[in-house]
C-alpha cells in the first residue's frame, strides 16, 4: 500500500505571472518554458522572437518547429478563451505564413475547443491548429509546477491525410505502415526519440533542436537499403558541416564509420549511415530493420546534438 502520498492543489496563474504580456510571454520564451511547451506539443520549438510585429499588431511569440522547419504562432492570454485571440492568431499566421497556431489559455470554452477542432478538420492542408491550458499546481504547499493541458490538436490521421491529401499508392501504404509500426517499436523499448508522426513517405524525421538541422530516417523499398542522416541546410550549411567534419573522430567513436557528404554541387550537406540488404516487403525481418535504425538515431543524437546547438554561424557563407 502506497504511504504518505501528497495532495495536489491547483494555484492561481497570477500568482507566480501578474501580467500575460509582461511575465508569462517572457517565461514560455524561455528555455524552461519552450522546453514544456515542445514536450505538450510533441514538437521542439526554437523561439524566433517575441511580440514580433505583423502589420500594425505583434504576434505574442514566432517559433520555428525545427522538426518540421514549419513557423509556429503561439497565441497567449489568461483567463477564458475569447474571439478576439483566436482572431488575432489568425491573423498572425496569415501575415507570417506560418503553419502552426498554438493557442493558450487558463480556461478554453466548449465553443472555442470545437472552433479548432473545425478548423483542424477542413483547413488547409498541413496548417494545423492547437489549443493548450496552462496550469499551476502545487503538492503540499510545494513551489507551484506549470502544465499544459491539451484542450485540441490534431489527430494523427487528420495530420497524415493533411500531409497527403491523396489516394495513396501501394508504395505509400507500405511505407506508411513500415513507420507507424517503427514507432510503435520505439516505444515498447522505451527509446528516448521523439519522432515525428508516421507519414507515407520515405523518410521520418527528428528534432535535433537548431533549425535547418534535422536527423532523418529513411527506407528506400526500390534501393533495399535503410539510412540514418544528419540533413544541413540553409546558407550556412558548408561551415556547419566542416565544423562538425573537424571533430569526425570523436563523432564517429559514437555513431560508427560515416560517409561525409559537402554535396558541392548545392548548399545542403548530408552525413549518412546505410544499412543494406533491407527488404523492406518482408515484414519478418522488420524488427532487425527497426532496431538498427532506433540505435543509429540515438547515436546521431548522442553524437550531434549538443555539438549542432553549439556552432557558431551568425555570418552566412560566401
Amino acid at each position: 500500500m502506497a504511504q504518505n502520498l501528497g495532495t495536489m492543489e491547483m494555484v492561481e496563474v497570477k500568482s507566480q505571472w501578474n501580467d500575460e504580456a509582461a511575465d508569462f510571454t517572457p517565461w514560455l520564451a524561455s528555455e524552461p518554458g519552450i522546453t514544456l511547451l515542445s514536450k505538450a506539443l510533441d514538437m521542439d520549438l526554437e523561439v524566433e522572437g517575441t511580440e514580433v510585429s505583423v502589420g500594425p499588431y505583434a504576434a505574442d511569440i514566432v517559433a520555428k518547429d525545427t522538426a518540421s522547419n514549419s513557423l509556429v504562432i503561439i497565441e497567449n492570454q489568461f483567463g477564458r478563451t475569447d474571439h478576439d485571440h483566436l482572431g488575432k492568431a489568425i491573423t498572425y499566421a496569415s501575415g507570417l505564413g506560418a503553419k502552426i497556431i498554438v493557442w493558450i489559455a487558463e480556461t478554453f470554452t466548449e465553443e472555442h475547443r470545437r472552433a479548432l477542432d473545425y478548423l483542424n478538420e477542413n483547413a488547409p492542408a498541413k496548417l494545423l491548429f492547437f489549443g493548450l491550458e496552462v496550469q499551476l499546481w502545487s503538492i503540499n504547499g510545494s513551489p507551484p509546477a506549470p502544465m499544459f493541458k491539451v484542450a485540441s490538436s490534431p489527430n494523427d490521421y487528420l495530420a497524415s491525410v493533411k500531409a497527403g491529401d491523396q489516394d495513396l499508392s501501394d508504395t505509400q501504404v507500405l511505407y506508411q505502415r513500415f513507420w507507424t509500426a517503427f514507432k510503435e517499436s520505439c516505444a515498447s523499448q522505451k527509446s528516448p526519440l521523439r519522432l515525428t508522426k508516421p507519414l507515407p513517405q520515405t523518410w521520418m524525421s527528428l528534432a535535433i533542436g537548431r533549425a535547418n538541422f534535422n536527423i532523418s530516417l529513411t527506407a528506400s523499398k526500390q534501393k533495399g537499403r535503410v539510412g540514418c542522416e544528419l540533413y544541413i541546410q540553409g546558407p550556412t550549411a558548408k561551415r556547419a558541416f566542416k565544423a562538425l567534419y573537424d571533430q569526425k573522430a570523436e563523432i564517429e567513436a559514437v555513431t560508427g564509420p560515416l560517409e561525409w557528404k559537402n554535396l558541392p554541387d548545392g548548399i545542403d550537406c548530408r552525413v549518412i549511415a546505410y544499412k543494406e540488404d533491407a527488404d523492406l516487403e518482408d515484414q519478418n525481418g522488420w524488427q532487425e530493420i527497426f532496431n538498427w535504425l532506433r540505435g543509429q538515431a540515438e547515436h546521431f543524437t548522442q553524437a550531434f546534438r549538443d555539438r549542432v546547438k553549439s556552432l557558431d554561424l551568425e555570418a552566412p557563407d560566401r
